[in-house]
């Protein structure tokens, strides 16, 4: 990887700055081309603002007038040690780590792969692509998909990700292959003294008939200001299972931008979960297209704030072919003086007959001076179709309060008790088990139980 010694650097010109040499890419290829019509969009698409009904409910003036560093290269890696607390059970042997952006191959492990599985930094693939098909094709599949759904012509972050597009985690899955348990892909930041800009790339492939589970996971080891921008683009294939677990929980000082857009194929099924309890302010765009008959999607999301935190989650589904199946379950909590904002949004097209949609938002206050803005939205062009959402916003309940304490508990306890179990639904969705232990023990330590 090129070295990058670029100074500070105000927040708007992080696209369009001295950029380094992209891997694979030479003059006139198709990578170039990318990098540059997204350079070219990162200068022209302006700032989101509250102004924007997208952005209503979030104003990102406190991340847009800092100023970052991108000298990725003066990353002081973790000894293992530091990385034991992040290690997954399943996915020992099945992980790669970035530190500040960079890849970390002696904290990474890729043996436990079946054959027909590339687990490989985004860098490599790409030098690959450059020169077409490799041995297997991954660096084909590469070539075929990166930055061909996420939208950055249109989407300020995504091009500002795509104009600086240098490494990141690639997973090739082939045809029919299975993978038992899971791929782990592991962002960590170190916290140097002065605010840091990372802008990580993640392509998953599930191929035709393929079954896997990739856990994307996002943390901070020191307490200074990092402004994560990262974008993620998952390709179902046709009767291909993917299961993907997104976590983020960077430190109370950060930023963290994320774009996850998903392709799903005929019969192919793809179930997220999304747990966002980390970084001072945050936003998720997920897209999912299913754009193949009978095509299922699962998201189920998770914002546990506190102090002074703010989460948007913005989501959409969008049903483009018949018998298309999707189930969503959103839930915030929220205490101290924290505001999360859900925003969900299901689309179905002209030719999505048969669909079968539902969307559930729910909301936890625990302090008068939470807030929390839910908005589910149902666009519906089709005529035979079943889709159903609905979103509350409340506290916690005063006759399962009062059952507790009729029973003797306490009522902080019987408080606290009450809200991990209201958590705990999505976190027990996690398909990796060792995952849903550790998170369970740490939510029961963070509500004192």
């Amino acid at each position: 990887m090129a070295a990058m010694t670029d100074p500070d650097i105000p927040f708007p010109s992080l696209g369009t700055c001295a950029l380094p040499p992209v891997p694979g890419a030479g003059d006139g290829d198709w990578l170039a081309g990318v990098v540059a019509a997204a350079r070219a969009a990162a200068g022209r698409l302006p700032v989101p603002t509250p102004r924007d009904e997208a952005w209503r409910f979030t104003d990102i003036a406190q991340l847009s007038r800092q100023s970052y560093r991108v000298d990725a290269d003066a990353a002081v890696l973790p000894d293992a040690v530091a990385l034991l607390p992040f290690v997954i059970d399943e996915a020992a042997d099945a992980r790669l780590v970035f530190v500040d952006g960079v890849f970390a191959p002696g904290l990474s492990a890729t043996g436990a792969l079946p054959a027909g599985v590339r687990l490989r930094p985004l860098s490599s693939m790409l030098a690959g692509a450059r020169d077409g098909d490799g041995p297997s094709g991954a660096e084909a599949e590469v070539r075929a998909h990166l930055a061909r759904h996420a939208a950055f012509e249109t989407d300020f972050f995504s091009a500002l990700n795509t104009a600086r597009l240098s490494d990141g985690a690639a997973v090739v899955c082939d045809r029919g292959v299975q993978v038992a348990g899971a791929i782990h892909l592991l962002f960590l930041s170190t916290g140097r003294p002065a605010p840091v800009a990372v802008q990580p790339r993640v392509l998953v492939v599930a191929g035709a008939g393929s079954e896997l589970t990739v856990v994307e996971e996002y943390a901070a080891l020191g307490e200074s200001i990092v402004f994560t921008n990262t974008v993620a683009e998952c390709v179902v294939g046709a009767d291909a299972s993917l299961r993907h677990v997104r976590l983020q929980r960077e430190n109370r000082a950060s930023f963290h931008v994320g774009r996850c857009a998903v392709s799903i194929a005929r019969d192919g099924r793809y179930r997220s979960v999304s747990l966002n309890v980390g970084a001072r302010l945050s936003r998720l765009d997920l897209a999912v297209t299913l754009d193949g008959e009978g095509a299922q999607a699962h998201l189920d999301g998770l914002a546990l704030l506190e102090a002074r935190q703010h989460a948007d989650s913005h989501t959409l589904l969008g049903h483009a072919k018949p018998h298309g199946t999707s189930r969503q379950l959103h839930k915030c909590v929220c205490d101290g003086g924290s505001h999360a904002v859900f925003n969900g949004r299901i689309l179905v097209r002209p030719d999505a007959q048969h669909t079968d949609a539902a969307q559930q938002s729910r909301g936890l206050l625990l302090s008068p001076k939470a807030q929390i803005n839910a908005k589910p939205q149902l666009e519906i062009f089709a005529d035979d179709v079943k889709a159903a959402h609905g979103a509350t916003v409340g506290q916690l309940d005063g006759d399962e309060l009062f059952y507790l304490a009729s029973r003797g508990l306490p009522t902080a306890q019987a408080r606290k008790l009450l809200t991990y179990a209201f958590a705990a639904e999505v976190i027990e969705r996690i398909p990796v088990r060792s995952l849903v232990s550790r998170l369970a023990a740490q939510l029961m330590a963070r509500s004192g139980l």
